[in-house]
């Protein structure tokens, strides 16, 4: 039966049974919402249909709207103003627009709140006794919509760099203004990447855990993150988990729906000089104050405020060398091994699906995109769930936290290598192998040189966001494991700030290089 499923070129036997396992390994935590609800299903759907899970539906809802239309409002004049008009320093903003995107949503929260929160650095600097609340919905809305907004900017600020520009002058030669050129000819053609930019948005912020939960907003994973660590029930909290993976799979299929119908644009260039530059004119300077402001707002402040509380907390002993090397080490250490399983698993499954295209390979590549459909703390709910009852020798182990890290993040390692392995000619491999080598030799010697832009630039993906995983590393973590986001998590929970800004800021600098880096390149980061 194998055997009628792949194609004319069958794939090397192990290469094939290593494609399974990762295949096996991606859905698994997946399947623990089938066994548990189907286990009890009446209670499951009682769970799913009650007041209070619509009432979690329409908050999370709200907030993913609110959140997609801030970005939206802040990406589309920055990327315009950093791509097609005479800005100065133009490159320089667009750079420092897209490093807010290495703060994690929770260091972001953590921020706001120290600056704007009880107790925190506005507060002192006025003098009051008391300001209004920035708890719930408006700083949950905040910090998600100030370090999300990249995930639009760089999509859209790249198809704006591919644009046909005699479109735009055609309609110029025809009378049009400046603002009815891009309402009429520009905007249509970017409507994919918005949309796409926008669905990244919506499913960073379903599955948010950090900021709404410093925040104490409501939402699905605070929600079954509670139902599990407080009352210990699977049956409710798989529940929640089926009806927000629900919405993440109808995200992800609009988003499949706006790739396919990215065909339909015109998106590279048809002359080969660049888009002439828009005059600002009387604009710049109003301008230069928009990007200012973003860039101050995303990324200066939050800094400030980080290095800030940092130098108060060094000051005061908060927070000993030892213990934030220990936190470091703990954190580099679980993204290392997490990008390098990834590494390899990725390109197990991305040479499967470029080189051996048959219905077995396309559905070992689809299950290895599961994780993007999952929460991290779905992801952990589901390991634990078959950890404790297969392999509990494996339970509370760094080696799980790993699996589960490698799981939920395996599909942003696929994308980078499939399309460096799409850049690779078939045909120069075939001649290697008409002249007697060996697939393997072939791969190693071929394949892998070509291709080894994509797979660096896939693990470094997996390590960033492994570094920067909360609720997965606070179920998952063995015993007295901590790493730097657990421990910023836990001290900003109790209000300590001194204590929280210095893992805070060690995890930042950690993260910023490689994702400059990445953006430099055009690599995607979401």
């Amino acid at each position: 039966m194998v055997g009628a499923l792949l194609g004319r070129q069958r794939p090397p036997t192990a290469l094939l049974v290593a494609g399974v396992v990762v295949g096996l390994g991606a859905v698994l935590p997946a399947a623990y919402l089938f066994v548990v609800v189907g286990g009890d299903l009446g209670a499951a759907l009682d769970e799913a249909l009650a007041a209070d899970t619509a009432l979690v539906v329409l908050r999370s809802l709200g907030l993913t709207a609110a959140v997609c239309l801030t970005a939206i409002a802040i990406a589309l004049p920055l990327a315009w103003l950093t791509s097609r008009t005479d800005l100065p320093g133009r490159r320089v903003w667009a750079t420092l627009a897209a490093l807010p995107l290495v703060i994690p949503s929770y260091v972001g929260a953590y921020l706001i709140i120290a600056a704007l929160g009880p107790n925190g650095m506005l507060q002192d600097l006025l003098g009051v006794e008391r300001l209004p609340s920035i708890y719930g919905f408006p700083g949950a809305w905040l910090a998600l919509s100030l370090f999300t907004f990249p995930l639009v900017l760089l999509p859209v600020r790249s198809t704006l760099q591919r644009l046909d520009p005699q479109l735009e002058e055609a309609a110029r030669s025809m009378g049009r203004t400046p603002a009815e050129t891009f309402r009429t000819v520009v905007l249509p053609q970017l409507r994919p990447a918005l949309a796409a930019g926008s669905v990244l948005v919506a499913l960073y912020v379903m599955s948010d855990f950090g900021a709404v939960s410093i925040m104490r907003f409501e939402s699905f994973t605070t929600e079954i993150y509670v139902q599990y660590r407080s009352s210990f029930d699977r049956t409710g909290a798989a529940s929640l988990a089926a009806v927000l993976v629900l919405l993440m799979l109808v995200l992800i299929w609009l988003n499949g729906r706006v790739h396919r119908r990215q065909a339909l644009y015109r998106s590279t260039p048809g002359t080969a000089r660049p888009a002439r530059p828009y005059p600002l004119g009387r604009w710049r300077w109003p301008a230069l104050a928009f990007c200012a402001a973003v860039v101050l707002a995303g990324l200066a402040l939050p800094v400030g405020v980080l290095v800030y509380w940092a130098s108060k907390g060094i000051s005061a002993g908060a927070m000993s060398s030892e213990l934030v090397g220990a936190l470091a080490f703990n954190s580099l250490m679980t993204g290392a091994l997490a990008a390098v399983a990834g590494g390899i698993a990725a390109v197990i499954v991305a040479v499967l699906a470029a080189r051996y295209p048959n219905p077995l390979s396309r559905w070992i590549e689809r299950c290895g995109h599961a994780g993007y459909a999952l929460p991290g703390v779905v992801v952990a709910l589901g390991l634990v769930y078959f950890a404790t009852r297969a392999a509990p020798a494996i339970y509370q182990t760094v080696g799980l936290l790993v699996f589960a890290l490698t799981v939920h993040y395996l599909p942003l390692a696929i994308g980078p290598i499939a399309t460096a392995l799409g850049q690779v000619s078939p045909r120069v491999e075939e001649a290697a192998r008409n002249l007697g080598r060996s697939q393997l030799t072939v791969f190693r010697t071929i394949t892998a040189p070509l291709a080894r832009g994509g797979v660096f630039a896939g693990a470094a993906l997996v390590f960033l966001h492994a570094i920067k995983e909360l609720p997965a590393t606070l179920i998952l973590a063995p015993t007295g494991f901590e790493t730097l986001a657990t421990e910023i998590w836990e001290q900003t929970t109790f209000g300590f700030y001194e204590a929280s800004a210095i893992p805070a800021l060690v995890l930042v600098a950690i993260a910023a290089p490689p994702l400059y880096l990445l953006s430099e390149r055009g690599t995607v980061t979401a």
